[in-house]
């Protein structure tokens, strides 16, 4: 190229000063029509020549620098200035505008800058296509506040693009730490697709920001970007512009991840608040600490309470504002990786809480984003969520689906999230959820379903499993809506699986009661084989019901500390061999005594106590049985992996049943929840021969009071429960044997 003339440059083209006062404001939805480099008509002369407009308010001298040289620029209008240079001729006659930087002076403070207004839009046209088509699977890549470098001729220019969907909003411009947060930086609109976007040179990461967006009500809002990969440690709310540098070193876990198939596997989870597992802790000391103990308990998931953006800690982190964004509570988005990174290597699959449900009313974020109500329904009737004071996503809108389908997929593919576990289903699959008469409308049908969540739903998960192969979509779901697990082409939800909420009340009303009226309550414990294999469950004591005056685990037991320990030991047992796999909240694998508070610590001091202690190598050795004993999950969800062999026991408070693998090999399972030892109790066997004493909860290394079979019983000829064998055992008090063939 050459430079298109040395010739006088001619007066720069009249522009309406109310668009120099639009921009000024940022009043306009296109200030690069105004802003930024323009071809001027080709002199009479021939020579090329550009007007360069830069918005520079309370300047006192601005100059654009150029090849060519530098040229002082005018003060046009509302801190407008604007220079004539001349423009670049290709060898074909084309005209283009060049390459520039601006020189600025306030008093004696001399900046010079590269130009946001003279840069393309940095999304394109396909881009902006599956945006309105609310299809764009990496949304975060096109939204939000992304790094971008470009190739100049005066050196190559590092910026930070940032975009955000506004359709309704009148203008939207981007302040924050870099322009101190004056409003010199209006976006520029998009088109239909209600994108507004801006490229700014020098923006690195670490520069906190946000929009302000005029709305149709004419009044300014500052936004934190729905979008933002960082956040600001609450409770400031900026949006943080963020630059991963972290190296995966986690091929073989991914790889591996990618043939298997989770849910026919072995699964027992570690439910964790990070906030008060050890306070104190960032996600740093976590990928050590954490990441050690689980192991050492033999664990084979950790499941995180939500670590997406949320502003109250009380929270627990299940009203969020930063979907896309790791809260900064515990330390840099790299460092959630380091975190994920360090239980892949030891083996350990990882789970976060997702909530798409619903999000918090605070000004700052989603809630009438653009001044209008954009990501939550219009309908308070649908848009609000009483429970919780909350509003409710629009699921019918595409791009609040597209939004939330794709954030799924940044987890699963920018943290490596093994699964989702999805917060608070039943209150999207259901317009009156929590409503009376006349505080919901019905769908298109006149029924109560929620057939846009639905759909969304459906959505999300056959998109999570497409393309993130072995992941698993975990529901939250507490009524009898069909299909949870099954198959959206068989019509659906899709989800992996689902926890199962009746075993889980059934169960803790079970143990609650005195051993002595147990019996009247047997139906509890056995009621959930009825049902054990209609949906693929998990079953769970979580953070839920040890809290807001449920108490622990422990303290549900009644008795006194020995009793309440050995309850402890037993119902874990029950859990760890009943059909389904297994969660469990923190603490309550060594009998946590408090109930639990986000406020406050583990009662970590409680393994200074043997009896404690030793339900923690309880929960150590069920993991290990478990993980290395098919038939405790090979077949949990088909009902020839269970058997019952005496279910009606309600006097001895006793349960017996077997469990089978693929291979057919029997494991019996007998639990005892009375506060007597059974002695001489008949007990029939699949086989004949010797079985082995697997586990004893009653084992004194366990606390226990030693009541067992010496290690093994050998089964008798002896016909019992329409069995060929049978043996007489001796069944500890408030204990479980889990018996194996050898």
């Amino acid at each position: 190229m050459t430079i298109g003339s040395a010739s006088t440059p001619p007066p720069a083209p009249a522009v309406d000063q109310g668009a120099f006062y639009a921009v000024a404001q940022g009043t306009t939805h296109d200030p690069h029509s105004v802003l930024g480099p323009h071809l001027m008509p080709t002199a009479a002369d021939g020579s090329a020549w550009a007007v360069v407009r830069v918005l520079r308010p309370l300047a006192d001298e601005v100059v654009v620098i150029t090849a060519d040289g530098e040229t002082p620029a005018r003060h046009a209008a509302a801190g407008v200035w604007e220079a004539v240079v001349p423009a670049l001729v290709t060898a074909d006659g084309a005209e283009h505008a060049p390459d520039y930087r601006v020189r600025t002076r306030y008093g004696t403070d001399e900046q010079t800058q590269d130009d946001p207004y003279r840069f393309l839009p940095t999304l394109g046209a396909v881009d902006l296509h599956l945006i309105g088509e609310g299809r764009h699977e990496e949304l975060w890549q096109a939204l939000g506040a992304n790094l971008r470098r470009y190739p100049s001729a005066l050196g190559d220019v590092a910026g930070t693009g940032f975009a955000v969907w506004a359709p309704n909003a009148r203008a939207v411009r981007l302040i924050g730490s870099h322009n101190r947060w004056t409003p010199v930086h209006p976006m520029r609109s998009l088109g239909s697709t209600g994108v507004w976007e801006i490229f700014v040179p020098g923006v690195g990461a670490g520069t906190v920001y946000k929009y302000e967006i005029l709305g149709p009500d004419g009044q300014w809002r500052a936004k934190a970007d729905p979008m933002a990969k960082g956040t600001e440690v609450p409770p400031a709310t900026g949006s943080v512009v963020v630059e991963s540098s972290h190296e995966w070193d986690d091929l073989a876990w991914m790889q591996a991840r990618a043939t298997k198939d989770p849910h026919s596997g072995p699964v027992s989870v570690y439910e964790v608040h990070l906030g008060s597992w050890r306070p104190g802790l960032g996600y740093r000391e976590l990928a050590d600490q954490l990441t050690d103990y689980v192991v050492e308990q033999g664990f084979t998931h950790v499941e995180l309470m939500p670590v997406a953006e949320h502003p109250f800690g009380g929270s627990w982190g299940y009203q969020v504002t930063g979907y896309y964004a790791p809260t900064s509570r515990f330390g840099h988005p790299d460092d959630l990786r380091l975190l994920i990174d360090r239980l892949h290597q030891a083996g350990i699959g990882v789970i976060v809480d997702w909530v798409p449900a619903h999000f918090p009313k605070d000004d700052f974020a989603l809630a009438r984003f653009d001044g209008t109500a954009l990501y939550e329904h219009p309908d308070p009737r649908r848009g609000e969520q009483p429970d919780w004071g909350t509003l409710v996503f629009d699921f019918g809108r595409r791009e609040v689906r597209n939004f939330l389908v794709a954030n799924a997929t940044y987890w699963f593919e920018e943290f490596h999230v093994d699964a989702l576990r999805v917060d608070a289903v039943a209150s999207m699959l259901y317009l009156d959820y929590s409503r009376n008469d006349g505080e919901w409308s019905p769908n298109q049908f006149g029924g109560r379903e929620n057939l846009e969540a639905i759909s969304f739903l459906q959505e999300a998960n056959a998109t999570a499993y497409r393309r993130s192969p072995g992941v698993m979509m975990i529901a939250e779901e507490s009524t009898a809506f069909p299909g949870v697990t099954a198959p959206t082409s068989h019509g659906g939800l899709g989800f992996g699986f689902k926890w199962n909420m009746g075993w889980m009340n059934d169960s803790l009303r079970y143990i609650a009661e005195n051993p002595m009226y147990r019996r009247y309550h047997h139906g509890e414990l056995t009621f959930s084989l009825i049902y054990a294999f209609s949906e693929q469950y998990v079953l769970p004591i979580s953070h839920d019901e040890v809290v807001h005056g449920k108490s622990s685990l422990l303290r549900k037991m009644p008795g006194d500390r020995w009793q309440q320990l050995a309850g402890v030991r037993a119902f874990l047992t029950y859990m760890w061999t009943h059909p389904g796999k297994q969660l469990l909240f923190m603490g309550s694998e060594f009998g946590q005594d408090a109930e639990w508070n986000e406020n406050v610590g583990l009662d970590w001091w409680l393994l200074d106590n043997p009896s404690h202690a030793a339900v923690q190598r309880l929960v150590r050795d069920l993991n290990a049985l478990y993980k290395a004993t098919p038939a405790l999950w090979e077949r949990d969800f088909t009902p020839d992996g269970f058997e019952w062999i005496d279910s009606n026991d309600a006097d001895h408070n006793t349960l017996a049943y077997v469990r089978k693998g693929l291979d057919g090999k029997p494991v019996v399972v007998v639990v005892n929840f009375a506060g007597v030892p059974h002695e001489g109790y008949r007990l029939a066997l699949p086989d004949g021969g010797s079985w082995r004493e697997a586990l004893n909860t009653d084992a004194e290394m366990y606390g226990g009071s030693g009541v067992g079979n010496l290690g093994a019983i050998t089964a008798e000829p002896v016909p019992w429960h329409g069995r060929s064998y049978s043996a007489s055992v001796r069944v500890p008090p408030l204990g479980a044997l889990v018996l194996t063939q050898d």
